[in-house]
Formats: C-alpha cells, sequence, structure tokens
C-alpha cells in the first residue's frame, strides 16, 4: 500500500510539473515573439552623386629679384610688380582684386668648399606674391596657364596651380543626404520584398562623408575628400540607413 502510495505522489508531481511547463511556455512566447519582431531590421547604404561647376576660382603667383645691393633689389622688385599689375589688368582683372603680399627678404650667404656657411653674404632675394580671387573661373585659369608670358618683361614669375571651389556647398549637402536616404529606402524595399516583407519605419541614420572628387575619378578617402584642382567635380553622399522590418 505504502509503494502505491509513494507511485501515485510520483505520477501526480510530474503532471504538475508539466502543466507549470505549459504554462510558462504561454506566458513567455507571446513577448519573445513580439521582441524578435521589433528587433527585425535591415541596414541598407545609400549613395547619391551630383556634377557640379566650381564657381569661385583662387590663383596665386610670386616673384623675385636678387642682387648684392638691398635697395637695388627692393627698386627692381617694385618696378616687376608695376608689370605683373598691368599685365593682369589687361588680361580683364580689375586692380582691386589683385593682392599684393609684403616682401619677403632673405639674405643669400656665401659658402665654403665644404658646404658650410661663411656668415657673408653674397646677396640679397626679395619675393613678393599676388592672389587673386574671381567667379570668373575659367578667366583665371587662362591666366594660370599664360602669366609666365611675364618672364618675357624680365619679370620671373612662378605661377602656382589655382585653386577651384563650390561655395555653395553647405546648402547642396542637404540636398544631398536627401537624395541618399531616398535611394537607401528604395534600396530596403527591394531587398524586403524579394523575402515577401516590407520595410517598417526608419530606426536611424548616419551619414557617411563626402568625396568631391574630379569628375570620373574613383579616388576615395575614409575621412572624405575635398578636390580643388578641377573646375568639374562630382560630389557624392552616402547614408547608412536602418528601417524596421514587418
Amino acid at each position: 500500500m505504502e509503494k502505491m502510495n509513494k507511485e501515485r505522489s510520483l505520477v501526480i508531481c510530474a503532471a504538475l510539473l508539466a502543466a507549470a511547463l505549459v504554462v510558462c511556455s504561454l506566458i513567455l512566447a507571446n513577448p519573445l515573439e513580439h521582441y524578435a519582431t521589433n528587433k527585425s531590421a535591415i541596414t541598407v547604404t545609400g549613395s547619391a552623386k551630383k556634377q557640379l561647376t566650381s564657381d569661385l576660382a583662387v590663383w596665386r603667383g610670386s616673384f623675385y629679384q636678387e642682387t648684392v645691393n638691398l635697395q637695388d633689389a627692393y627698386t627692381n622688385l617694385k618696378n616687376d610688380l608695376v608689370k605683373v599689375k598691368s599685365y593682369l589688368v589687361k588680361q580683364g582683372i580689375p586692380e582691386d582684386q589683385i593682392v599684393v603680399s609684403s616682401i619677403s627678404t632673405m639674405p643669400q650667404y656665401v659658402y665654403n668648399a665644404n658646404g658650410s656657411s661663411t656668415g657673408q653674404i653674397a646677396s640679397y632675394r626679395l619675393t613678393q606674391n599676388i592672389e587673386i580671387k574671381s567667379n570668373d573661373v575659367q578667366k583665371i585659369a587662362a591666366i594660370a596657364r599664360s602669366a609666365t608670358e611675364l618672364i618675357e618683361q624680365d619679370v620671373i614669375f612662378d605661377s602656382q596651380p589655382p585653386e577651384y571651389f563650390y561655395t555653395k556647398l553647405n546648402n547642396l549637402k542637404v540636398d544631398m543626404l536627401a537624395e541618399a536616404t531616398k535611394d537607401a529606402k528604395q534600396r530596403a524595399e527591394k531587398m524586403a520584398a524579394s523575402t515577401g516583407s516590407k520595410i517598417g519605419a526608419l530606426r536611424s541614420a548616419k551619414m557617411g562623408v563626402f568625396q568631391i572628387t574630379p569628375v570620373n575619378s574613383n579616388e576615395i578617402s575614409d575621412y572624405g575628400m575635398n578636390d580643388t584642382s578641377s573646375i568639374e567635380k562630382e560630389i557624392t553622399a552616402v547614408v547608412n540607413v536602418e528601417f524596421g522590418i514587418e
């Protein structure tokens, strides 16, 4: 009789344990299912490209005179500045757009056979720089190429490559990000549709770096690029977006 009571007790305990497990499963199932649904998401990268033309050019050049006598070097450099300004004005640059730097003076020393300076001054080199900023980028490009003609006037002139900028870049970036986000949404919709799902609300968006490169260039940088060497440029905006899945 005692043996039968023990067996009956074990059966009852087993039944109660099984029932408890079933109840727990039912209680936990719905929250877990809801959690999994909320955490289902898709992350995509969207991009947008736009070609633009620079609307500002900055060009710099320099010229120098070197003579034994400092006063002669200064006089000669002053005459060179008159020639440089006259040349640029004839090329269509208003004189008030020509920014002239102060004169830089650098003594040139005599060196001995061992290559060491003797401390004796051999001559004086005086250098002056000019800078022009203009919205007529094509004119600046042409002048930068032809400015070495000043050499024919005995001006030792060094023309630097112009820098080209797009001044409305900040406003353009806002539009580009909107286009990149739209592209990301379209990509997400296609990916979700391929599995019989559809995208839900936007969960997060992270802006990538902007790449401003010459047209048809494949150069990129993790920190972004800002090309100033070309008149015609291409800007690329990238955004990483996460959408919920329904």
